[in-house]
């Protein structure tokens, strides 16, 4: 997860050769980055590891780039700079349309690289300070969260959540979009958890459901990686 320290980097990428020029640029400017060698690897990992920044080939050889970066689309918000040997514009705008927001053409240079990550990361920041300065309030869809008051509410009415259940909600609040792992909800919310406390994280995320959902069958704001995590959807 972004913080004050360098951003956590997704390298996928099939071409061993290339991937370790990659991570070796990256271990140089002391990046902290994970790899996957085909598009699964690449779903898993991003969904697992809540990368802050993708970098992506698009010829893998179990699926196709441009699916992969659809796939991840549907729950992250994190930028995905693509680096493939394709050239054409089709190639670019068809990963751009499908959620890229960056294309380096290889062969690339080192320096070219650091600089689209350079760039990739004063953006993401700029918007992070952007929504922290407007952040003594949440809204998403009916759910409101007033972090300055310390209140939650849907629509007009205001819900009564425990303590805990309101760290629950504002630690996915504050990352709407991504999957958050067990372990690193467990490591954020209970003090010095260990490895039965993810039964309590259950029993705590079904009370909370059933307080914000209107649906506990069809959930509108928190949906279950099984298996990995949760995630709080954004409403438009």
């Amino acid at each position: 997860m972004m913080t004050n320290e360098k951003p956590y980097i997704l390298v996928v990428e099939d071409d061993a050769p290339v991937r370790n020029l990659i991570t070796t640029t990256l271990e140089s400017q002391n990046y902290k980055y994970m790899a996957a060698a085909n598009g699964n690897q690449a779903v898993m990992s991003a969904a697992s590891g809540s990368p802050d920044i993708i970098l992506m080939d698009l010829g893998l050889p179990d699926m196709d780039g441009v699916d992969v970066i659809k796939k991840i689309r549907t729950w992250s918000v994190a930028p995905i700079i693509v680096i493939s040997a394709r050239s054409d514009d089709r190639d670019k705008v068809d990963a751009l349309d499908a959620g890229a927001d960056d294309y380096l053409t290889k062969p690339f240079s080192v320096e070219e690289l650091l600089a689209r990550l350079r760039s990739t990361l004063r953006r993401v920041q700029y918007l992070m300070q952007k929504e922290e300065g407007n952040a003594s309030i949440f809204h998403n869809g009916e759910l409101t969260i007033d972090y300055g008051a310390g209140t939650v509410s849907i629509g007009e009415h205001e819900i009564h959540l425990m303590p805990l259940e309101y760290s629950l909600l504002c630690l996915l609040a504050k990352n709407v979009g991504k999957v958050l792992t067990y372990q690193f909800i467990l490591d954020k919310v209970w003090v010095n958890a260990i490895e039965s406390d993810r039964s309590s994280l259950r029993v705590y995320m079904a009370s909370l459901r059933k307080k914000i959902e209107k649906d506990k069958n069809h959930p509108q704001y928190i949906q279950t990686h099984i298996g990995v995590g949760y995630r709080m959807i954004r409403i438009s």
